[in-house]
């Protein structure tokens, strides 16, 4: 009797999608996208891969408040040399995306990858596409690095390459209300980023919320509009609506119920848990202003003002979270890369007013804060004791190339007979309460 033959083990599944973000909101990014629909999440360094159709695709754009940007898979082979991803592109019915019309971009990365020079890869994924659509549409794309139509992510591992086609365009934190030049602040961390930390702070619209060093605003415009229910992308444009196989029907349904939900959601704003948010900064805070008109967020609907953190009070009656970003004891420069802060060096006077100003906050919130949590962002190891209070959580995330942690505090509220002032006293009492 003949034995049957062997069978080739299947080969591993590799899923239709990838979700880029933070390195640190990976875990968060799943628990959002299986909201939009998605299956299969599976967290990897910097993203979450997972399937789901196209209306998942879209939601995931329109409504990820963690993503920076959503791409689709379009090929993929094994590869020993520059030739064979010459070949994968040329494989890749690219005429279906995109033509001679658009503007294109190549971008690849990397892990492990045993070919010398990236740059030459990339050059030959870009000669792939580019040769396929002329040989199909008799004519080729322009290459535009800095405001392409379309855009191609190839990643490499170390014997397989996977080539993406964006949907995002623009990366997704940039949600379209920042107007650009003096409105972004010196060094504005990024929305998704903000987002994360009211994520994995476990803050949720129906609590208060205070950001004491608010900057240009970010973290008050994004829990404002999470609370409004405000989809994110619904003031910007994609790039998926610009490639041949868009479906307009489709996408023109998803914005439409996504303003009918941020209607509603203005219609019961005044419902809503109070906002607040102040800066040292008289500038910092006009920028803030501005920044929340432009983000959609009614009037009045994030209470802010001038205050020195180090004498901060709680702006509720009710016990809350601080959710901030406060400075970092060196100076942030975010010139060097298109998004990125890195840390700049400084002669000692910036680190001294840094502890002295971190001391004077913990003060501030050791005496009047009772109560509430804390979530601090920073890349000084050093907060903790500067505060003079323990973590109970500490989360390392990433900003920008910075590294940090978002450190988690629980303030216990004083007791009455530590606090002279019989006013003060009974603020704490109702804080219990």
């Amino acid at each position: 009797m003949k034995r049957a033959a062997p069978t080739a083990p299947p080969a591993p599944h590799r899923p239709e999608l990838f979700a880029a973000c933070p390195r640190g909101l990976e875990t968060a990014l799943v628990a959002e996208l299986a909201e939009f629909g998605a299956v299969g999440c599976r967290p990897v360094p910097g993203g979450v891969l997972f399937d789901g159709d196209r209306e998942v695709a879209y939601r995931a754009n329109l409504w990820s408040r963690l993503a920076s940007r959503v791409l689709r898979r379009v090929g993929e082979r094994r590869y020993r040399d520059d030739d064979d991803l010459y070949r994968l592109a040329l494989g890749v019915e690219w005429e279906r995306l995109f033509g001679a019309g658009h503007r294109l971009r190549v971008d690849l990365s990397a892990v492990r990858s045993p070919l010398r020079s990236l740059h030459f890869a990339t050059l030959r994924v870009k000669d792939g596409i580019v040769d396929r659509l002329r040989e199909r549409t008799g004519a080729r794309p322009s290459i535009d690095t800095r405001s392409p139509d379309a855009r191609v992510f190839a990643h490499l591992e170390e014997r397989q390459a996977v080539l993406y086609v964006d949907l995002s365009g623009e990366p997704l934190f940039k949600r379209g209300w920042r107007a650009g030049g003096d409105d972004k602040g010196e060094a504005p961390l990024k929305e998704n980023l903000a987002a994360g930390l009211l994520a994995l702070s476990g803050w949720t619209p129906g609590t208060p919320l205070y950001d004491p060093f608010c900057g240009s605003g970010t973290i008050a415009i994004e829990a404002a509009q999470r609370a409004l229910d405000i989809a994110p992308g619904l003031s910007r444009p994609f790039g998926l609506e610009r490639l041949l196989d868009h479906d307009p029907q489709l996408w023109t349904a998803l914005r439409a119920d996504a303003i009918r939900r941020a209607q509603a959601g203005a219609r019961h704003a005044a419902e809503l848990p109070p906002l607040a948010a102040s800066d040292v900064d008289p500038g910092a805070l006009a920028q803030a202003r501005r920044n929340l008109e432009r983000a959609g967020i009614p009037p009045g609907r994030v209470a802010t003002r001038v205050l020195d953190a180090g004498r901060a009070a709680p702006p509720f009656a009710a016990p809350g979270f601080i959710v901030t970003n406060p400075p970092y004891g060196q100076r942030i420069d975010a010139t060097p890369g298109p998004h990125e802060a890195r840390p700049v060096r400084d002669d000692g006077r910036e680190r001294a007013r840094h502890e002295a100003a971190m001391r004077a906050f913990g003060a501030a919130l050791r005496e009047s804060f009772g109560g509430w949590q804390a979530w601090l962002l920073s890349s000084d190891r050093a907060l903790p004791g500067q505060l003079g209070m323990k973590e109970r959580r500490r989360v390392p995330l990433y900003n920008g190339a910075l590294e940090c942690r978002l450190y988690g505090f629980a303030i216990f509220a004083r007791p009455a007979a530590a606090t002279p002032d019989p006013a003060a006293a009974a603020d704490v009492a109702s804080a219990r309460e």
